[in-house]
């Protein structure tokens, strides 16, 4: 079955990290953009951090630039959402996406709806 599987979300104070996973199945990343997105209580969902499956550039929207890093590992067929110095407006359903062909910032910015998405992770930044 091709999917994508997140995991890693829960419950931190403001300041504190987690990292999310997106691990593969059914399929390989390699040739994958992979993106970042969340979906807030009330809001848009919106790009987080997109990462290319060429040369591993990045593109990070502006609200997380500095404090989230993303990654890939085509070894494990994951990719991952290292989220540092979190803040309560970071509280979101964090989903991750694969799709061939697409630019980073396209990727993030446009967020295609026939990527391939999984199932959502909750983060949870709170005191």
């Amino acid at each position: 079955q091709v999917q994508l599987v997140e995991s890693g979300g829960g419950l931190v104070q403001p300041g504190g990290s987690l990292r999310l996973s997106c691990a593969a199945s059914g399929f390989t990343l390699d040739n994958y953009t992979i993106g970042w997105f969340r979906r807030a209580p009330g809001r848009a969902r919106e790009g987080v951090s997109c990462i290319s499956s060429s040369d591993g550039s990045t593109h990070y929207e502006d609200y997380v630039k500095g404090r989230f890093t993303i990654a890939r590992d085509n070894a494990k067929n994951t990719a991952y959402l290292q989220m540092n110095s979190l803040k309560p407006e970071d509280t979101a359903v964090y989903y991750c996406a694969a799709k061939r062909g697409w630019t980073v910032q396209a990727m993030c910015i446009i967020a295609p709806n026939d990527s391939l998405w999984g199932q959502g992770t909750q983060v949870t930044v709170s005191s």
